[in-house]
């Protein structure tokens, strides 16, 4: 998890910058859920460590299925839902960030249909969401690495729970294709988008069932 935490942050840092010189990452969004997505990331980590995540993992794969069905089908939309306040604003952050940093996956699989649900544009909800991974994967990861330097049976070459070598393997793509992603998003019809990413959310709520 501390590992894949770490890659995360690479990826989102590439697909942000990428999102951001097209002008469709939402800033103030992101300053609005800030604060709860880093205190999410540290309550997250600490779960970790105290509990298994296994009837998690169940839980969250079934709510991803659900949410990729809706996504698909539309199922629930209302053009009028505006986005909310900065309170649910911030429970949605903290849920993002607990979620994000103690199953060591990408916050755009929760943030990208919280925004959507609020009828934030796809693209800018994906963009937007790629700027939302960054600050709970980098301090998950600063966090596993910190509390992990006790962990027993580490291999050698890593940090605390920071394995370097898969870490650079993984990252190295990330970073070139990160880019490729964030291009796709902006050049596909919205239609298609919707659908690849309902697919995306579709197999990780299948995985996540499988090896929960």
């Amino acid at each position: 998890v501390g590992t894949s935490l770490a890659t995360v942050a690479v990826a989102a840092l590439a697909a942000t910058r990428a999102h951001h010189r097209r002008g469709a990452v939402r800033w103030t969004l992101l300053s609005r859920m800030l604060p709860t997505l880093l205190v999410g990331a540290v309550i997250g980590v600490l779960l970790a460590e105290m509990m298994s995540s296994a009837a998690l993992k169940r839980v969250f794969g079934g709510f991803e299925i659900l949410i990729a069905i809706q996504l698909a089908t539309g199922l629930g939309h209302s053009a009028e839902r505006i986005l909310p306040g900065n309170a649910t604003l911030r429970v949605g952050g903290g849920v993002i960030g607990t979620l994000s940093s103690m199953l060591g996956i990408g916050g755009g699989t929760l943030t990208v249909p919280f925004l959507s649900w609020f009828n934030v544009p796809l693209r800018e909800a994906i963009a937007t969401a790629s700027a939302c991974g960054l600050p709970p994967a980098l301090m998950g990861t600063a966090i596993f690495m910190v509390v992990g330097r006790q962990g027993p049976g580490l291999p050698e070459l890593a940090t605390g729970y920071l394995y370097w070598p898969a870490f650079l393997g993984i990252a190295v793509t990330s970073l070139l294709l990160a880019p490729v992603g964030a291009h796709l998003a902006h050049r596909l019809p919205v239609t298609t988008l919707r659908r690849v990413f309902a697919l995306l959310l579709a197999v990780i709520g299948v995985e996540m069932l499988v090896t929960g």
